[in-house]
C-alpha cells in the first residue's frame, strides 16, 4: 500500500468521524476461559491462545506469558502504526523489526517481598530500521508513531481500570 492508497482508504473514515464523533468510540472485546491446570483459553478471533503461567513463577513454559503476550501486542501495534505513518510520509522501509522488553520482579507477582512492585518496572521499545531516510524524518516517524499506537499510549498513560465480578449461573 503506498501513500496515495492508505490515504484514500483512510480519508471516508476520517470525514465520518469528524462529522459523527460518536461513530468512532468502539469497544473491542476480549473473552478467556480457564483451561486445564493454571491456563486461561483466550481466543483471538483468529486463533486460540493457552496463556499459563511463566516459568519464573511455577509454568512449564508450554503457555503463552501474559507478560509475553502484553509486550507482543506492543509490537505489533507499534509496528503496524510505524509501518502506515512511514507510508503516509513516503518514507520507504526496505526492512524494519520492532523489539519491547520488559522488566519484572516475580517477587512481587508472587508475594515473596509485599514491597516488590508486581508488574512491568520499565518497558523498552526498539526499532531497527533500514531506510535512507533523514535523521529528521526518523525522529518524526518515531514521534508519530509513539502518538498513534493505542497500545503504547494506554501503557504510557494508564486508562482508568475497573474490576466487576458476576455470580455465575446469573
Amino acid at each position: 500500500m503506498n501513500a496515495d492508497e492508505l490515504k484514500a482508504v483512510q480519508a471516508p473514515l476520517k470525514q465520518h468521524y469528524r462529522e459523527s464523533p460518536h461513530a468512532a468510540r468502539i469497544t473491542l472485546r476480549a473473552e478467556g476461559r480457564l483451561g486445564e491446570g493454571v491456563t486461561c483459553r483466550v481466543d483471538t478471533g483468529r486463533a486460540l491462545v493457552e496463556a499459563g503461567l511463566h516459568p519464573a513463577t511455577g509454568g512449564n513454559g508450554l503457555s503463552a506469558c501474559s507478560g509475553d503476550m502484553l509486550l507482543e501486542a506492543l509490537v505489533a501495534c507499534a509496528g503496524v502504526t510505524l509501518n502506515a505513518v512511514a507510508t503516509a510520509l513516503g518514507i520507504v522501509l526496505r526492512d524494519a523489526t520492532v523489539q519491547a522488553e520488559g522488566d519484572l520482579d516475580f517477587r512481587g507477582t508472587l508475594g515473596v517481598d509485599k514491597a516488590a512492585p508486581v508488574g512491568f518496572t520499565a518497558i523498552r521499545l526498539h526499532f531497527l530500521l533500514d531506510t535512507d531516510a533523514e535523521d529528521e524524518q526518523l525522529d518524526t516517524l518515531l514521534r508519530l508513531t509513539e502518538r498513534y499506537c493505542v497500545v503504547y499510549q494506554t501503557l504510557a498513560k494508564g486508562p482508568r481500570l475497573t474490576t466487576t465480578r458476576t455470580p455465575s449461573g446469573d
